[in-house]
């Protein structure tokens, strides 16, 4: 035991030096690569040291947890996004992003999970080479993630300190506790929906850096003492939690539901869409803190009328402003308009492809929260 001890240290240590050297001397594990290194260390550890089944019987159960707060976690993050708004991520739905970054991204973490497992297994309920697990699969997380430059200035060691690091080691130090208690499958689950839910959904909430560094820093946390909880009454309470967590999935389908048709709402995805006012530029007629619900146009300018309000883009900023006058130069329509409480016309010109849409409804005082949150 205490040479399998020995050789899982040396294994560890081992592998944080390699990662060390990835990233200050030559990056070469991306992408295949680092999916061929994991594979080496899995094979590796397996011939050297041995492996286990996973034979947990509670990993069913985790699942329904782990499922049941995810739900929970989106509904409340997707909640949040009405409030800091969403963006649009990059189209992943094509063969090439398929396989350069979606199949990579599933690949490292089902073999470095069973590695993970592999490790704790022949951790004999030591704390320290617990511990010392954990450490190693952060400087796995950190791969290509940080380099030289990173350590120059101070600003960029506090940025990656706490927009990269604290995240990393909050997920591992739960990862690392579910795995040991009940194996690598519940931590798949979690990992394929948090890593890869950006990828695959194309409206995500966007918080600036520092609150998203904090949502994903404590959520980890939360969910870790949750499992603790669980855990300590899972004997006895394994077959009840599992009717509870079917129950509460059921009951949190009504407010995914509510959610996701706000979020249809303000993505812009949509013919509709709802946008935010966020100066007085229009009052009184549209006030600050009011939502407007824009009907798009898609391209359509013979649908424009003068002294309508509508929606552009403008200084990658939307503009809903009342349209007051519109000339032909060069067989191309130039549009200009005006802020009702504004005294001159708009100095800039609008062209057809700044348009979004004609303003039909506003919904007074709604988008309120969003101002007060985007101007602190």
């Amino acid at each position: 035991m205490k040479k399998n001890i020995k050789i899982v240290v040396f294994f560890e240590v081992l592998v944080m030096i390699i990662v060390l050297l990835n990233n200050f001397v030559a990056r070469i594990l991306n992408g295949y690569i680092e999916v061929v290194f994991l594979v080496i260390l899995l094979f590796l550890f397996y011939l050297i040291v041995g492996g286990e089944k996973d034979r947990h019987h509670l990993w069913k159960y985790t699942c329904y947890k782990i499922i049941v707060f995810l739900l929970i976690f989106f509904i409340l993050y997707y909640g949040l996004g009405l409030i800091v708004s969403f963006f649009k991520t990059n189209s992943y739905y094509n063969i090439p992003a398929f396989i350069n970054i979606i199949i990579p991204i599933l690949l490292i973490i089902i073999i470095k999970e069973i590695l993970r497992y592999m490790i704790l297994s022949k951790a004999y309920k030591d704390r320290r080479i617990i511990v010392l697990s954990c450490i190693c699969f952060v400087f796995i997380d950190l791969i290509n993630r940080c380099d030289i430059n990173t350590f120059r200035e101070k600003y960029a060691i506090f940025i990656f300190f706490a927009t990269i690091f604290l995240p990393i080691v909050s997920k591992n130090i739960l990862c690392t506790y579910i795995s040991y208690n009940v194996g690598y499958k519940p931590v798949i689950l979690y990992l394929l929906v948090t890593e890869l839910f950006g990828y695959l959904i194309p409206i995500i909430p966007n918080p600036n850096q520092y609150f998203y560094a904090i949502i994903w820093f404590v959520m980890p946390l939360i969910m870790c003492y949750r499992m603790y909880m669980f855990f300590g009454n899972a004997n006895n309470l394994f077959v009840v939690e599992r009717k509870k967590n079917k129950k509460r999935m059921i009951k949190f389908a009504f407010p995914t539901i509510i959610i996701g048709t706000l979020i249809y709402f303000v993505s812009g995805y949509f013919h509709y869409y709802a946008i935010v006012v966020a100066s007085g530029s229009m009052e009184t007629s549209i006030n600050k803190g009011d939502v407007v619900i824009v009907e798009k146009i898609d391209g359509n300018t013979d649908l424009l009328e003068l002294n309508q309000v509508i929606a552009y883009n403008y200084n990658k900023k939307i503009v809903v402003h009342r349209l007051v006058k519109k000339i032909n130069v060069d067989k191309e329509i130039i549009y200009y308009t005006k802020g009702d409480a504004n005294n001159d016309i708009d100095s800039y010109k609008v062209t057809k492809d700044m348009i979004i849409g004609i303003v039909n409804t506003k919904i007074p005082y709604v988008g309120y929260p969003t101002v007060w949150f985007n101007e602190l």
